[in-house]
């Protein structure tokens, strides 16, 4: 299984989510950005870097917030998600298509990868 981390970076009530670009897998779903964990690199650590290298921004990555498991055809992935803090730097795109600040209502409006819908609903429990 492999493990995959995830950030709810909030922002004036908002939360960040960003579109996976054409030609990646899952091309057009909605995520909270983050990426695969790599051999000796915990999860905080991966999801600094993966957001350095998406979004061009540095995040304090904050407590857990959830996990999800989800078998898709080409393997299970556990999806671990922390709150995060943006810290510095202007968001830049590298593997997505578009990121938007949604509210707690607008969540639902954006069709979203598999293994974050679960995310998505505990979000708007806790957003509430």
């Amino acid at each position: 299984m492999k493990e995959v981390t995830a950030a709810i970076i909030i922002k004036e009530n908002r939360v960040l989510i960003a579109q996976r670009a054409l030609g990646k897998n899952l091309a057009g779903k909605w995520e909270f950005p983050g990426g695969k964990i790599e051999p000796a690199e915990t999860p905080q650590e991966c999801l600094k870097r993966e957001i350095r290298e998406e979004l061009d921004v540095d995040i304090d990555v904050l407590e857990l917030f959830g996990e999800s498991i989800f078998a898709y055809q080409s393997g299970t992935i556990k999806l671990i998600a922390f709150w995060c803090r943006w810290i510095s730097g202007d968001f830049r795109l590298s593997v997505h298509s578009s990121f938007e600040w949604v509210t707690r209502q607008e969540l639902d409006s954006y069709d979203f990868a598999p293994a974050d819908i679960p995310l998505v609903e505990k979000l708007k429990v806790v957003l509430s």
